[in-house]
């Protein structure tokens, strides 16, 4: 399109200074009266140029515009996993409001927790912008936000819609007096029109898939989820340079507990394990059983310190009350956090390494990968 009204006012400019060349040669021996009309001519002919050359730039502004609206939003729709779709739904909203960051929060259809996700900021413990307090639903709700102490990087205003039946898009901008307009609304509302399809196939997708993607016995992600998941994290970490941490970890001397009690009272104290497990992890976190008596909890936006914090809450919550027959156990892990050099694979070998180090310096440890005592 851009370059056919480039050449629609090529031709124009040339047709307009052949005309003008030729009134001019034609009328160059006639009167001053006949010269005064070429020169109107001609201011004509001018004037009409600037008005093509300002109607050809807003044409391929808009022209351009149409253009990146159209690239995000087929980006949108082409993914079914969930977290790439809301990825590009944030990268989406931000771009065509000229946000500095953007807040998704996703209702379960079930029992479990929503999924909340931020572009330029983090999404733990973050809230997106509500709607009026009747309960109303309002097309768009601006806020703007002040400071009793001003800093650097502070939100100042917001912008926010609301998203399939049960969930909010908000967009926010760091830039002292920028406001967010009816047209950037308009953008946002476009947006969440053809998002919302895309969000609600990959929301299936993923019900579905995670009845394939748990441990039967403790109920856990299984093996394969936490490589997959894995994998996805620390791609994304490294597109955002974001910080990603590990957590693996097993039940010292299990073996022996299972040659004490017998298998299925084993399996019944990896099941009340594993429900420890999830009473200490955070919502962004993903805790798996990668197989026996391992463990291992994936930990998006955390390095190093969040990751032996965890460990402490595992420590207390796993080792604090005994586990029916078994008593009271203990648990040694390995903790990491991703490298620039790292892939899933690196990244997962340096937290099990650092696993096995806790384990030869006496168990009931943590160590990091960096061969550290937590």
């Amino acid at each position: 399109m851009t370059t056919l009204l480039i050449a629609i006012c090529v031709v124009l400019g040339a047709l307009a200074i052949g005309l003008a060349v030729a009134l001019v040669r034609g009328l160059r021996r006639s009167d001053r009266q006949a010269e005064e009309r070429v020169s109107a001519v001609v201011e004509t002919l001018e004037r009409r140029m600037d008005e093509l050359a300002v109607e050809l730039a807003g044409a391929v502004e808009r022209a351009e515009e149409e253009g990146r609206r159209s690239r995000y939003l087929g980006e949108i729709a082409g993914s079914i996993d969930l977290d790439d779709v809301v990825s590009r739904t944030l990268e989406a909203a931000a771009a065509v409001t000229d946000a500095d960051a953007a807040l998704l929060c996703l209702e379960a259809r079930g029992d479990g927790p929503p999924l909340v996700a931020g572009h330029g900021l983090s999404p733990d413990g973050a809230q997106p912008i509500g709607g009026p307090p009747d309960g109303s639903d309002a097309q768009a709700v601006f806020v703007t936000y002040s400071y009793a102490e001003e800093a650097p990087g502070q939100v100042r205003t917001g912008l926010g819609l609301p998203l399939l039946d049960s969930g909010r898009l908000s967009v926010y901008s760091r830039t002292p007096g920028k406001s967010f307009s009816d047209a950037d609304a308009v953008r946002l509302a476009g947006l969440v029109e053809r998002a919302t399809p895309a969000l609600e196939n990959a929301q299936e997708f993923r019900e579905a898939r995670q009845l394939a993607d748990l441990d039967a016995l403790t109920g856990l992600h299984n093996r394969r989820y936490f490589h997959e998941q894995l994998a996805r994290e620390c791609a994304r970490a490294h597109r955002y340079q974001r910080r990603l941490g590990l957590i693996v970890f097993d039940i010292d001397d299990f073996k022996d507990v299972n040659d004490r009690i017998g298998h299925l009272a084993g399996d019944a104290v990896l099941a009340e394990a594993a429900e420890r497990v999830r009473s200490v992890v955070r919502s962004a976190d993903v805790p798996c059983r990668v197989g026996g008596d391992e463990f291992a909890v994936v930990m998006p936006e955390s390095g190093i310190e969040q990751a032996e914090q965890l460990f402490y809450r595992l420590q207390t919550a796993i080792t604090g009350r005994s586990i029916g027959q078994a008593g009271k156990l203990q648990i040694s892990a390995g903790v990491a956090e991703l490298k620039a050099d790292d892939d899933s694979i690196s990244f997962f070998e340096r937290a099990d390494q650092a696993l096995y180090r806790a384990k030869d310096a006496g168990k009931n440890r943590a160590f990091t990968a960096d061969g550290h005592a937590a």
